[in-house]
Formats: C-alpha cells, sequence, structure tokens
C-alpha cells in the first residue's frame, strides 16, 4: 500500500489528460476571456462583471459558474481542492473534483492547507486562508439586490448610483419583526466602502473570514452569467446598525466528534427516537481535531468508529 493509500487526505497525483479533451474542459479563448473578466473583478471589488458563460456537464444550480472560473486557472502546478457546504465527501464534491482530475491531471487534496484552489459551494474552511491561496465561490444568485428590486436595469443603476438604503430598510424590517436580524445566509457585505455584494450562500458565520483575508476570493454566477472577487487584504463589512451590531451564530454545545466550539456546526439527526447530534461541517478541520488527539463527547460511540479512526486502529491492533 502506498503512503497515499494510507492517508487519503494527502495530495494524490491523478492520471494523465484524458485524449479527447481541452486541459481544463474550456477552450483557450474561453479561458482568456474568462481570467480577463476576473482581472476586471479584482480591480473593482464587489462589481458584478459579465461574462459569456459555457454550457458546461452539468446542469445550472450545481456549481457551473464556479467550475468555468476553476476551469479558467487551475495550472499543472495547482493543488485543487472542492467542499460541499463544508465537506469534501459529497455527491457535488466528489464529482468535481473527479472532473478536473480527468480533464486537467491536477493534484487534488482534501486538505485545506495544501490546496492552492479551493472551490466551495456555501462554505469558508475553517483552518485560516493563507497567500496564494484562491478561493472559487459557486453562486446561485449574484444580486445582493434582487430581493428588493426584480428588475435588473435597475438594480444597476442603484449600484451605479450606490443607492443602497432599501438594503438596511430590509435588515430594519428584520428587527421590526423578529427582535435581530434574522439573515443567517447570503448576509450582504460592503466591499471597500464601495459596492455592497452577495457573499454567496455562506453562513452569516463566515463573513468576517473575508474582510482582510489573504486569499483571492472569486465568485461565478452561470445561470447569470457574472464574475466578481474580492482581492486579497481587502476590506469587508457586513451591514448591520449601530444599535444592531452584526453578529455571528453561536452554539450552547461542541463538537460531537472532535469537541471544537469555534466552528460551524451541523445538525445530525441519528435514529427515528430523535436522537440528534452536532457536528463540525468542515470535515477537514474536524478530522483534524481528531488526528491530533481532540474528543467530543460522541467521539467513543461505535457507530461513529469509522469516523474518528478508531476501527482502523483496533483492526490494525488484532491483526
Amino acid at each position: 500500500m502506498t503512503a497515499a493509500a494510507k492517508n487519503p487526505s494527502d495530495a494524490q497525483t491523478p492520471p494523465a489528460v484524458e485524449a479527447g479533451y481541452n486541459y481544463g474542459y474550456l477552450n483557450e479563448q474561453t479561458k482568456r476571456m474568462i481570467r480577463r473578466a476576473i482581472l476586471k473583478a479584482v480591480a473593482i471589488p464587489g462589481y458584478q462583471v459579465p461574462f459569456a458563460g459555457r454550457e458546461m456537464p452539468m446542469p445550472y444550480g450545481w456549481g457551473t459558474g464556479g467550475i468555468q472560473l476553476s476551469a479558467s486557472i487551475l495550472g499543472p502546478d495547482d493543488v485543487f481542492k472542492v467542499i460541499d457546504q463544508g465537506a469534501d465527501d459529497t455527491t457535488n464534491a466528489v464529482s468535481i473534483r473527479k472532473f478536473f482530475a480527468k480533464v486537467t491531471g491536477v493534484k487534488t487534496t482534501e486538505r485545506t492547507v495544501d490546496a492552492t484552489v479551493i472551490q466551495t459551494r456555501h462554505r469558508i474552511p475553517e483552518i485560516p486562508l493563507t497567500d496564494g491561496q484562491i478561493m472559487v465561490y459557486q453562486v446561485p444568485i449574484p444580486e445582493p439586490l434582487r430581493w428588493v428590486e426584480p428588475r435588473e436595469t435597475e438594480t444597476r443603476t442603484m449600484h451605479a448610483l450606490e443607492e443602497y438604503g432599501v438594503m438596511h430598510v430590509q435588515l430594519y424590517e428584520d428587527i421590526a419583526r423578529h427582535g435581530r436580524i434574522a439573515t443567517n445566509f447570503m448576509y450582504p457585505v460592503k466591499v471597500n466602502g464601495r459596492y455592497i455584494m452577495s457573499p454567496s450562500p455562506i453562513p452569516k458565520f463566515d463573513n468576517p473570514k473575508l474582510d482582510d483575508s489573504p486569499a483571492l476570493h472569486v465568485f461565478g454566477a452561470g445561470r447569470e452569467k457574472r464574475i466578481y472577487a474580492i482581492p486579497p487584504y481587502t476590506e469587508v463589512k457586513s451591514l448591520d446598525f449601530e444599535d444592531y451590531p452584526f453578529e455571528v451564530e453561536t452554539w450552547d454545545g461542541c463538537c460531537a466528534l472532535c469537541g471544537a466550539t469555534d466552528s460551524y456546526l451541523d445538525e445530525v439527526i441519528l435514529n427515528d427516537k430523535g436522537e440528534r447530534m452536532f457536528v463540525c461541517s468542515d470535515t477537514d478541520y474536524c478530522a483534524t481535531r481528531r488526528s491530533q488527539g481532540h474528543a467530543g463527547p460522541m467521539a467513543g460511540r461505535e457507530e461513529f468508529s469509522e469516523l474518528t479512526g478508531d476501527k482502523q486502529k483496533n483492526q490494525d491492533k488484532s491483526e
């Protein structure tokens, strides 16, 4: 057994690019056009740049915008990671990872620290990003004003004139109804003191990670054919009020597997009796903590032995 097989989280080198495909699936002219749009988006943080999106071998809503961005920026020396709501092992993440391994031959990984390009749906990794890393976001609806003004011609004018009062009215309506700002995901942000931007459907728990981040964040909407970006070390401020400041979600407990109290937790129903547990949404972060010896209150249960690695340890001892 090879070292890579023993530790599946290590970067793995797939076979060479399959014959019959362009590198990255898209042709070179299309990739050049998308890279130009990315450069414009980086030059104007938060501004939605239109681009001529292409048909991809999957339906809209499954990450076609993010896939086109990844196809345009991935190089032979990159290490690629894909997460879907924080997990590396979901259907969407696995299929996209295999797709790019097939059409680019790049190394893939499940470790955040090893990746140079990370494509994500609805999460930002818990492990802090570093210089040189690129986050590629799959975005269903890029327009933050869509919920208050459905007409595209009007929203473009509002962005141009910086007429963003309606966004604060929307937040105020939350306070009037619920006594707090109840928006929990796709929470609008102001980038570089100018454009209001949708950070994709990430939970507002992740919004602070965008502010002054050393990584480049690029957002792609395939159906809407829009690209926008947050350059490294850019100010990103979540909208709020002086008397109702922006706050992230908190949990009373910790991750049932690794004991983390600082990560975004998902609720998992365990059985028909209603038993439940909360676990880290970021599977790499959870696995890293467990490998360091951290354990949560349910880590010792037999049904979770495969997740915690105890089952494999017991098999190794018996052999």
